[in-house]
């Protein structure tokens, strides 16, 4: 009996900016130190002319690509996807260092032809060097990161999150790839921190493919860094704002059904173990657990005004 051909996996970094250049190699280090080496790594710059000749200079073995499409998030991703000779795209986010085992993680998911992503464990490395006492681990997902309330374990899941995550690349073409109208369009410091893009992109994949798994994969891990911006109460609450703004869109999108199907458990179980967890903890002496439990109740506030909003703004548009 033949054994299968190794997957060829395409590694693909979305870039924009030099401020973050030593995150760029930080992140592009962790892949050239992969224990399964990838079949190519593709960085796609985002409309920075200046950017895209330094970075082709820096790294010659690296196919480096200007964006060719619309600027922002979802349009370097097709770019990628388009120029990408492997099997599999991977995506891995420009702040982020992936572990030595994560692309060889991702290609074992990939053993069962059904699986068509595999999203992996995502793990915040916070800029102070520890998590803020106040923030919840239910709201990691405002960081980029894997929150509470997903599996701990290899299991089936709605959609992956964008940063740590590979898809087989037939798939994402088929389907018409990223949608450019949700996410962060204008990357930058002051755009709204939109998001959703692979949201929409993992339930219009299913929708359209029935049959097709997205799967959660732990072993395939990457450490996240969070700024120190990012680390403050204002940016939580403008994320999780940011982030119902991006549901409306995915719900006029894919539907309520499947575009809230996974909100529905983590708004009426993880929440509210999350607060009791959090009182819990202030009664046993830990007073940060208050502000844990305050958090959450903000941050579900913020995101159901901003859900709320993002409908109003679309109906009156249609």
């Amino acid at each position: 009996m033949t054994a299968p051909a190794p997957v060829r996996t395409s590694v693909v970094i979305c870039v924009y900016t030099e401020d973050r250049w030593d995150d760029i190699a930080a992140a592009v280090e962790s892949v050239r130190g992969q224990r399964r080496p990838p079949y190519e790594l593709i960085l796609v710059v985002d409309h920075n002319p200046d950017l895209h000749l330094r970075l082709k200079r820096e790294h010659p073995d690296a196919v480096v690509v200007e964006n060719a499409h619309e600027r922002g998030l979802s349009g370097g991703k097709n770019t990628g996807v388009e120029i990408a000779r492997g099997d599999v795209v991977a995506f891995l986010d420009d702040d982020a260092v992936a572990e030595p085992g994560w692309l060889a993680a991702f290609e074992t998911g990939f053993a069962d032809p059904a699986v068509a992503g595999v999203g992996g464990l995502t793990r915040p490395l916070w800029a102070a060097g520890r998590r803020p006492r106040w923030f919840p681990e239910e709201f990691d997902w405002t960081v980029g990161c894997t929150y509470r309330g997903m599996p701990v374990e290899r299991a089936p899941i709605r959609n992956v999150m964008g940063g740590n995550a590979a898809f087989r690349r037939e798939v994402v073409g088929g389907v018409g790839g990223f949608s450019t109208g949700i996410g962060r369009n204008v990357q930058g410091r002051r755009s709204r921190p939109l998001g959703c893009e692979e949201t929409e992109f993992c339930i219009r994949l299913t929708q359209r493919r029935p049959g097709a798994v997205l799967l959660f994969e732990p072993d395939a891990a990457i450490g996240h860094k969070v700024s120190a911006e990012r680390s403050r109460f204002a940016y939580f609450r403008a994320r999780c704002y940011a982030e119902g703004l991006s549901k409306a869109i995915v719900t006029r999108s894919v539907g309520a059904g499947d575009g809230l199907s996974s909100e529905r458990g983590y708004t009426f179980r993880t929440l509210p173990l999350g607060v009791l967890r959090g009182l819990g903890d202030a009664v046993r002496g830990d007073l940060a657990g208050l502000g844990r439990a305050g958090a959450i109740v903000v941050g579900l506030t913020w995101t159901t005004w901003g859900y709320l909003v993002g409908g109003l703004r679309l109906r009156r548009r249609s």
